[in-house]
């Protein structure tokens, strides 16, 4: 069978350069994944040819014929869920609002404050107006300047035109702020969209749940299908902004059980070695704390049963992506995420909304 030419396929010559065959790749990449309207078939392909190409030896081995190169793609097969029940869906959980520490104080103020560039708050405005009653008094009383209250009095003028012109820089920066946020980022806090595959039932419970509690938080954004710098995949399942603060999360469908994970980071379930799934949170922390220097980054998995029966887990106690049950991830997820619950970090929230995959923005 004639091989493929995948020179052709990422549309570079022989001699290009391996960054020539990322940007080829990058740029093919956006148009022919899944999640841009193309097949799976065709972004195989796709990726077989920059994996061979942008590799040294391989490419020097299919330069030189030796390996056997597929000629048409292989349509990707079904996941495989372990031990899944068929038709099974788990009960969405119902969690009073009030029973989190966080709900309250998260609501107490709604406004967002862009970054550091907030409004002034109560104590300025007091004080100019003070300022301002305390200088027109002389005036409105009659009182006889004497030189030396005419100093003080000059002064206190001076200090109060000063803070009034500061308070009214901090009104209008605080304004620009919010009008360029809102013509960047429209006025939705969800950014992309969680699967709809059969296989990918607990993305869409986990979706739910963060749009249902985690919008509480005016700060929040959330963000569903996320690549990792440099890759075109949905490398990870969900994340939530706040401030400074971001989370990344896996959603899990396993079967019922008690999940922990040991120090060296080895997944149990019932106290034994788990081989029914796997983790990438490590890796995506890894590349997240390259993207974003200066935030804060947890990760966590969220685990809903395949089948019926519990779910339990242990403690987080500083592990770096714990297993987590949905309650369990709204205590402790939510309360670390309420910290600042109103500010929305520009710069980070550009950052994070670039690795969403496919049209980047909900409906």
């Amino acid at each position: 069978m004639p091989e493929v030419d995948y020179y052709a396929v990422l549309g570079v010559g022989k001699t290009a350069s391996p960054a020539e065959v990322k940007a080829a790749y990058r740029r093919l990449a956006k148009t022919l994944h899944p999640d841009a309207g193309g097949t799976v078939g065709t972004f195989q392909l796709l990726r077989e040819a920059y994996d061979t190409l942008s590799d040294p030896a391989r490419r020097a081995g299919y330069n030189a014929g030796i390996p056997a190169v597929r000629t048409r793609p292989v349509a990707r097969p079904r996941r495989r869920r372990f031990s899944e029940e068929p038709g099974f869906v788990p009960e969405p959980l119902d969690l009073a609002p009030e029973d989190l520490d966080w709900w309250v104080f998260a609501g107490e103020d709604t406004r967002m404050r862009h970054g550091r560039r907030r409004g002034p708050g109560h104590t300025p405005v007091v004080a100019a107006v003070t300022g301002m009653v305390l200088v027109l008094l002389p005036l409105l009383t009659g009182v006889d300047f004497t030189p030396p209250v005419l100093i003080v009095w000059l002064l206190l003028t001076a200090g109060t035109a000063l803070l009034v012109q500061r308070l009214a820089q901090g009104y209008l920066a605080a304004r620009k702020a919010r009008a360029e946020f809102a013509e960047e980022f429209g006025g939705t806090p969800v950014f992309g969209h969680p699967g709809v595959e059969a296989d990918e039932l607990a993305e869409r419970l986990t979706a739910d749940l963060l749009e249902r509690y985690l919008t509480r938080l005016p700060g929040a954004r959330i963000f569903h299908g996320l690549s990792w710098p440099g890759s075109v995949f949905a490398d990870v399942d969900h994340a939530v902004l706040c401030g400074k603060r971001l989370v990344l999360v896996e959603s899990k469908l396993w079967l019922p059980g008690h999940y922990e994970t040991t120090e060296d980071g080895r997944l149990l379930r019932n106290g034994r070695a788990f081989r029914g799934g796997g983790s990438r949170l490590a890796e995506s922390l890894d590349a997240y704390r390259e993207l974003l220097p200066g935030v804060a980054l947890r990760g966590a998995m969220i685990v809903y049963p395949s089948r019926e029966g519990e779910i339990t887990t242990a403690d987080p106690d500083g592990e770096p992506g714990p297993p987590m049950t949905p309650e369990q991830f709204l205590h402790e997820i939510g309360g670390w995420l309420s910290a600042e619950p109103s500010t929305v970090d520009h710069h980070a929230l550009r950052a994070v909304r670039g690795q969403v995959v496919g049209s980047g923005r909900a409906a």
